[in-house]
């Protein structure tokens, strides 16, 4: 029994991140295990749980004007299907953290309620803090959301679990498989590493660890990092691919002033509805500068960021409540112009790039066909939108596709 209980009890320095993914490992796993906590991966690759607990370790291979590589300790892992193994690390842990994407987060979310209850028998006064590093708006109330359905009724999750927004700002490259083939735990990503969390949402003290950047209103935060860094993104893939259809990498097709230029002006659009919703978050003189900054960080060569990797998967990307329909909502509330927002929508209509293989994305694919067979069926069907609130949105990007497609 005595077993048991060490085995169950807090460790405040570890902690568990479920999904060993590319933003896990380069940033969550990187800033905690590099900050001396042990760090436990949750996922479903196989090879990767296995290495990771062969080697105890990683590295990251940071690509900015001088390549750096980073030594990430202390890693272990569990494999997702060892549920009573998942559930005693989320008992055990200092702080958890979920990095799956935003549509495998509910899957992760019964076997942490699990651990939360085998926290409350062990641990009862020890509450947990989960960072949920997903590009998601409201993606606490979400979580919270998904645990009440499989906590039993009167568990207090608000003493008991902290659910931390971020906003991730990290640019994190596909791998190229011939590195993949030589190391399959090598992770690229750029020199920033600034993690934005939201500092009211802990439960427990915010951990002393570099690069936590917690702000006071995160959805402000969160905002700006859908609104001007993923629609920024994006747009340069969209755009520059219409006119650059051969062109594999970002810095490539933002050499041509025109996509440059027009990329530009559309995350200013949305900058300035920003700075009208949250003037005292995000003043105008910062969003300008954080704006040049992104193009800066755009344009990294060494990254060597793919176009499709930027542009792929249109259903999430073009979605009602992503980075371009979100800030056209947030302009029509604010009744602010919006014109060239969603005319670099329009362009993902277009947006047929390859990976490496030579391959599109199996889902694009489809989408682009259900849109050049009927755009007005392909908005509702697939993008979900409706006559009641998108009436003039699907008649502008109606007319703007045809525009762009007799143009081509």
């Amino acid at each position: 029994m005595q077993h048991t209980d060490n085995r169950l009890k807090v460790d405040p320095h570890k902690i568990v991140i479920f999904g060993a993914g590319r933003i896990g490992r380069s940033f969550i796993g990187q800033l905690f295990g590099c900050s001396g906590y042990k760090v436990v991966f949750v996922d479903v690759d196989t090879t990767i749980v296995r290495l990771l607990n062969e080697r105890k370790s990683y590295r990251v291979v940071i690509k900015g004007e001088h390549t750096e590589e980073i030594i990430v300790p202390n890693i272990s892992a569990i494999h997702a299907s060892d549920k009573q193994q998942v559930a005693e690390a989320v008992c055990s842990a200092g702080i958890a953290a979920v990095s799956v994407g935003k549509f495998a987060l509910e899957k992760v979310i019964p076997v942490i309620s699990t651990g939360l209850q085998l926290r409350m028998k062990h641990n009862p006064y020890f509450p947990l803090d989960i960072i949920l590093a997903e590009n998601m708006r409201s993606a606490a109330d979400f979580t919270k959301e998904e645990l009440l359905k499989h906590l039993p009724e009167g568990y207090p999750v608000d003493t008991l679990v902290g659910l931390i927004e971020t906003s991730i700002g990290k640019m994190v490259p596909i791998i190229p498989n011939a590195e993949i083939e030589k190391d399959p735990l090598v992770v690229f990503a750029e020199p920033y590493n600034s993690l934005i969390l939201d500092g009211k949402g802990f439960k427990t003290p915010i951990p002393d660890v570099k690069g936590l950047a917690p702000k006071s209103n995160i959805k402000a935060w969160v905002d700006r990092k859908a609104f001007i860094h993923n629609l920024g993104h994006a747009t340069v893939a969209y755009y520059g691919h219409f006119l650059h259809p051969l062109m594999t990498y970002t810095y490539e097709i933002l050499e041509d002033r025109k996509v440059f230029d027009f990329t530009r002006k559309v995350m200013m659009q949305s900058a300035e509805v920003l700075n009208r919703v949250y003037s005292e978050d995000l003043p105008m003189k910062e969003l300008e500068s954080h704006v040049d900054d992104l193009l800066n960080r755009f344009r990294n060569r060494a990254l060597q960021d793919t176009i499709f990797r930027v542009g792929q998967d249109l259903i999430r990307k073009l979605g009602p409540d992503d980075r371009f329909m979100g800030a056209i909502q947030l302009a029509r509330e604010e009744m602010m112009p919006y014109d060239l927002i969603v005319k670099a929508m329009a362009y993902g209509f277009f947006f047929d790039a390859i990976d490496e293989a030579g391959k599109p994305y199996a889902a694009d694919d489809e989408f682009l066909a259900s849109v050049s067979a009927d755009i007005e069926t392909a908005l509702k069907g697939k993008l979900n939108m409706n006559n009641t609130d998108h009436k003039d949105i699907i008649r502008t990007l109606q007319n703007l596709y045809l525009q762009i497609k007799n143009s081509h």
